[in-house]
């Protein structure tokens, strides 16, 4: 079988190296020059081990068996991989119920290992660190998810795959849906045609589309729904200076808004050594807006005008101007985390390049939490796919594979309907 992948990112790679593997002619459509250089490669590099997600879920479930395999898939290779651990500190008394739920919701998702500190204990793992109680995962990590993927690559290029960059995509139509564009109008005979920028067609007889913070705007153009809609989100990283990184051992996160998908300023040792503080997160005006000065009128006009961002927007006005302050400002950035590293300053931090996550954003303005796959026509759509997804991509990719080889909807998701 010839199967398409669009986007090549680390849950890209992941699907089509998986279905190389199993023999089939694998052909992944990258639109920049290099592979894995947005999400992937933009962010803390922490291996989740399934603290914070709804018991039952995608997120859960893939994210649990995606750090067993991306474990091994690291050792295999000799890719570095390091358990810090992970200390989840509550420094108020309002804190300790939601951080004892928080404990309950990661006892049900298995995570191995997780005890319950008290002060005595936090000083014991993270000597720096001051609160009332913590949650302590052993088996949190870090890793390089660029080099990941770069592996990956290289595997499906062993299975005899093919991986062609300066390839955008444009389109994906399943079989007897007409095409209109640079290349006239033309309809795929069997299986499904993919539109390249250039006009090109690109037959194959499934695709995968991960295609990340343009994951809406190509399954809009494919006939596919208008929500949910990727809102990007800018993540705003500071780094500790060199002498200063000895504050903090290994991942260091506050306890989290159960409101809210991003889990508040914490900070993470990488993989390289490099203590990261961050991210915040504010709404980018570009959806591969790096900078605060990085603007696209088209990015910024869509996400202004769908009904659900400014539903989130008055739902969450108060979250958003923290943000927006933080943003603005060192001094309180830092200060998000000094609750929980005392002895942290302003001036102990350099700056760091930033992220976007892509958040999908229903019409309601509900924020789309869980992993939202789906298949239609012989493509299958990831609609949805942010943390803890370069985690659980090994894991995400058997999910996908199994809706391509087979018409069964993925556990907790749904096909997405062909049209709007």
């Amino acid at each position: 079988m010839r199967i398409a992948v669009v986007g090549g990112g680390i849950v890209g790679l992941a699907t089509a190296r998986l279905l190389a593997a199993e023999g089939h002619e694998l052909v992944v459509l990258e639109k920049e020059r290099a592979l894995a250089t947005h999400q992937t490669a933009r962010n803390s590099g922490v291996v989740h081990a399934g603290i914070y997600y709804a018991p039952g879920s995608l997120k859960a479930k893939l994210c649990r068996r995606g750090r067993e395999l991306l474990r091994a898939f690291c050792a295999e290779r000799g890719l570095p991989y390091a358990e810090y651990g992970k200390v989840v500190v509550a420094v108020e008394q309002r804190e300790l119920e939601p951080l004892r739920r928080l404990a309950e919701r990661a006892e049900a998702n298995d995570v191995p290992g997780l005890r319950w500190l008290d002060q005595d204990g936090i000083a014991e793992v993270e000597p720096h660190v001051r609160g009332l109680a913590a949650l302590h995962s052993p088996r949190s990590a870090s890793c390089d998810f660029a080099a990941v993927a770069l592996a990956l690559a290289g595997e499906l290029t062993e299975a005899g795959g093919t991986v062609r960059t300066e390839a955008r995509v444009v389109r994906v139509l399943s079989t007897g849906t007409s095409m209109r564009g640079g290349a006239g109008h033309a309809a795929s005979p069997g299986g499904v045609t993919i539109e390249l920028a250039d006009g090109e067609l690109v037959r194959a007889d499934r695709a995968v589309v991960c295609a990340g913070l343009h994951a809406d705007r190509l399954a809009r153009a494919s006939g596919q729904p208008q929500a949910p809609r990727i809102v990007p989100f800018r993540g705003e990283y500071w780094r500790l200076a060199p002498e200063r990184a000895a504050l903090v051992r290994g991942l260091v996160y506050p306890v989290p808004d159960p409101s809210l998908p991003f889990l508040g300023i914490h900070l993470t040792r990488r993989i390289d050594g490099e203590v990261l503080v961050g991210p915040n997160a504010v709404l980018a005006l570009a959806r591969e807006g790096y900078r605060r000065r990085d603007f696209s009128a088209r990015d910024a006009v869509e996400a202004l005008t769908w009904p659900g961002t400014l539903r989130m927007m008055r739902r969450h006005w108060r979250a958003g101007l923290d943000e927006l302050r933080r943003s603005l400002s060192a001094h309180a950035f830092v200060a998000a985390a000094q609750r929980y590293v005392p002895e942290l300053r302003a001036a102990d931090v350099r700056s760091a390049p930033a992220g976007v996550r892509a958040q999908a954003l229903e019409r309601d303005g509900a924020l789309v939490d869980d992993f939202r796959l789906g298949s239609s026509g012989g493509v299958v759509w990831v609609r949805n796919a942010p943390s803890p997804a370069a985690t659980s991509a090994l894991a995400i990719a058997e999910e996908l594979a199994g809706l391509v080889l087979s018409s069964r909807p993925a556990a907790g998701s749904s096909p997405a309907p062909a049209a709007a």
